[in-house]
């Protein structure tokens, strides 16, 4: 499970710990393809409205997959 949470984070794919609704999974799509999050969760809700189903499984296995972001140095010793 590392090396798929190492690999996504290569890739600029992760959860970030600021503007998250549920998960962070829209939030850090967004942050990856350089979307408002507004847009992708929009996005998601219309396509789970016109193909329902598939985004229900989809957005768990993101959730699962995708690294939380890391706290910053500063902020791991300021907490």
């Amino acid at each position: 499970m590392n090396a798929v949470h190492d690999s996504m984070a290569r890739q600029g794919l992760s959860r970030p710990r600021d503007g998250r609704i549920l998960g962070g999974v829209c939030a850090g799509l967004a942050r990856r393809f350089g979307l408002d999050p507004w847009i992708t969760r929009l996005i998601f809700a219309v396509t789970l409205l016109v193909i329902p189903g598939s985004q229900i499984l989809i957005y768990p296995v993101l959730w699962i997959l995708m690294p939380s972001e890391e706290r910053s140095f500063a902020a791991q010793h300021l907490s």
